[in-house]
């Protein structure tokens, strides 16, 4: 049997849980070590055999452990944790906020050049197998238009900005598409759409006690990249409701290409990939845990620095070989 890829999680959130949960449904990996910045003996894994160790503890780790995956949020921990870990493991991450993505690029791949590291950024469903798609469809259907939609779900990364606003407790934010937008696409049309076109963003807050909620609600509706362009709604809501009306945490979305063909374009056709999740982290850490096995890979043959979807060839996400894939599923 070929040595199993030992995987590091940095953060025990949502997606480090559901990263533990993909990497024991993964035969050909183990977990080595969860670092988190809490107190470790604070940490209740999946597994009672997890070691749960402290962020600073980390660098004892370099030579025992093949792939770091960072489950941290894209406000504010990745752009810090991306190129500094980069620098001393190969890596994933699901940086998502997309505006921001060329500048963490140039910082991670200038880490993990340095340092001999591959770096898988943005792994994800968006950025990521959405991101795939659209360059599919647009790449096969040159004439014509693309659109994506997400929800009707809980963004992570939104979810994540709303929780760091000050005098906010706990928050949660869904993002909802607008149904007769979607409706005239599916249909043909090519209408031309901002980014506000196409979604609500709704949020359901808890204040801290004598929080200024007017301040709160203003700070999140003109957040730059994550609120500012969209209509969004705000709920301030107790503790209590936010735990019986929105724990769980659903999204999906669709990636959808209107484009034409023929002499004179005369034949309409609609592509589309989508995507309906119960768990919006634990389907996320899925597809980073597949990269992590294409990452680790992909820097035994050489290949060094940072990475996107667009630049891994998609069978390194198989535990299967080249030989498997031809036969099984082409």
């Amino acid at each position: 049997m070929t040595e199993r890829i030992r995987v590091g999680i940095l953060g025990y959130g949502n997606i480090g849980k559901g990263v533990e949960l993909s990497v024991l449904q993964n035969p050909d990996m183990e977990l080595s070590a969860v670092f988190t910045r809490r107190s470790p003996e604070t940490i209740k894994t999946v597994s009672d055999s997890a070691r749960v160790l402290h962020i600073d503890d980390i660098c004892k780790y370099t030579d025992l452990i093949d792939v770091l995956i960072l489950c941290g949020g894209s406000a504010t921990d990745l752009p810090e944790q991306g190129p500094k870990y980069a620098g001393l493991f190969n890596c994933v991450d699901s940086f998502d906020t997309h505006a921001r993505i060329p500048e963490y690029f140039n910082s991670v791949n200038e880490a993990a050049k340095r340092s001999g590291k591959t770096a898988a950024i943005s792994i994800g469903w968006d950025p990521g197998l959405f991101s795939m798609n659209r360059l599919i469809f647009e790449a096969t259907l040159p004439h014509g238009e693309s659109y994506t939609f997400w929800g009707k779900g809980v963004s992570q990364g939104h979810s994540d900005a709303i929780r760091r606003v000050k005098g906010v407790k706990n928050g949660i934010q869904y993002t909802i598409p607008v149904e007769s937008v979607v409706d005239r696409i599916r249909n043909g049309e090519r209408p031309s759409l901002s980014t506000g076109d196409k979604h609500i963003r709704e949020c359901f807050v808890v204040a801290e006690e004598d929080a200024d909620k007017a301040e709160i609600e203003a700070t999140i509706k003109s957040m730059p990249n994550y609120f500012a362009d969209y209509k969004t709604i705000v709920h301030f809501i107790s503790e209590e409701e936010l735990k019986r009306n929105h724990s769980r945490m659903p999204h999906g979305g669709f990636v959808i290409r209107s484009g034409d063909t023929g002499q004179h374009f005369e034949k309409r056709h609609i592509a589309e990939f989508s995507l309906k999740l119960e768990s919006n982290p634990e389907f996320t850490a899925c597809v980073l845990t597949a990269y992590a096995r294409a990452v680790v890979r992909l820097n035994r043959e050489g290949k060094t620095g940072a990475l996107t979807v667009f630049d891994i060839p998609i069978g390194y996400l198989s535990p299967k070989s080249a030989e498997e894939l031809r036969k099984e599923l082409l």
